[in-house]
């Protein structure tokens, strides 16, 4: 029997489904939590950006906005494929379908390893993370 894994995820949290039979309910087998992706960039960095002083006496800043808000999502889309690809070496599923917000889909893109690539049934660029499992599963297909 395949065993059929569904992530639902954006910056600040996944939720991976499991589903029993190809056309049954989702059920939620792990919610994983990221809070520094929810906060503001003043939270995340110690210092201001520095400023200068231009032609004319116009000042403009140096640094640029939500760099560390990036990285916490960068860092937290390698953490959960990390976790996928653990997953798989243990064979916990055997078909993974991916649902993430749109930014974030191209960042677990960018960490999957070729062995979770290869068992990713369907993609799905929609911000689905805080909604129901019944809802969740009215967006694939109805033969997981």
């Amino acid at each position: 029997m395949t065993k059929t894994w569904v992530v639902v995820a954006d910056t600040s949290r996944a939720r991976i489904f499991e589903a029993a039979r190809p056309d049954s309910e989702l059920v939620e087998i792990q919610t994983l939590a990221h809070p520094e992706a929810r906060l503001h960039e003043s939270a995340l960095v110690s210092d201001r950006d520095g400023s200068g002083v231009g032609y004319g006496g116009t000042t403009h800043g140096f640094g640029t906005e939500h760099v560390a808000k990036d990285e916490e999502s960068v860092r937290f889309a390698a953490d959960l494929c990390e976790q996928l690809e653990q997953a798989r070496n243990q064979q916990a599923y055997d078909k993974l379908y991916i649902i993430a917000a749109p930014a974030f889909l191209g960042m677990l893109r960018k960490h999957q390893s070729k062995g979770v690539r290869t068992l990713v049934s369907q993609e799905l660029s929609k911000n689905l993370a805080t909604q129901d499992a019944g809802t969740i599963r009215s967006h694939l297909p109805e033969q997981l």
